[in-house]
């Protein structure tokens, strides 16, 4: 049992938001301290992880009492804040454009597979956030890629993570499936 500095109640909110207000809480935090995140989005557990990477802040797990996830995360140093790539953004009405034209792009949805399983863009490829690390081998560097998610923050983080990979045509489509009105496959 992790017993934290803090506790963040996010129970109820949908992704975003419990990063948004994770991201706020931690600069009340101080290094070497530990936050709890309480949350009931099941995608909260991987865009956490992802975060806390990205952030230079370590994720020490997430105990599951119920419908509620309790998220760790350890805050890291001043000095240990890792850079970050800019990833550009496209808009969601001219990515669609893109899509209803028929335009051979790779799409890379980042959603958790329930959300993906709900509906998703025709020929996406599929690699929840937790795994982009392991499994982007099964992209091409050099491809133009168009990364999705439900609001476009996990696919942020997924392109940061593939940017320091090696990958260098990455776009993050803003702000995703939640306003996404085009075609969905099953």
């Amino acid at each position: 049992m992790i017993t934290p500095n803090h506790v963040l109640d996010a129970k109820g909110l949908a992704c975003p938001m419990p990063i948004v207000k994770t991201k706020k809480m931690m600069k009340d935090v101080e290094p070497g301290q530990v936050l709890e995140i309480q949350a009931t989005d099941k995608g909260s557990t991987a865009d956490l992880q992802a975060w806390a990477k990205s952030g230079g802040h370590e994720y020490l797990g997430t105990e599951i009492e119920g419908d509620v996830l309790r998220h760790y995360l350890r805050k890291g140093g001043a000095s240990s804040v890792s850079e970050t790539v800019v990833i550009p953004e496209i808009s969601l009405k001219d990515f669609k454009e893109k899509v209803e034209n028929g335009e051979h792009i790779t799409v890379l949805d980042v959603r958790e597979l329930e959300e993906y399983q709900e509906g998703h863009i025709d020929g996406a490829i599929h690699i929840p956030l937790g795994e982009v690390e392991q499994r982007s081998d099964e992209l091409k560097k050099d491809d133009l890629i168009y990364v999705i998610c439900h609001s476009g923050r996990r696919s942020e983080l997924a392109a940061q993570i593939m940017s320091k990979q090696g990958f260098k045509k990455l776009i993050n489509v803003v702000p995703g499936m939640c306003d996404w009105t085009g075609k969905t496959v099953k």
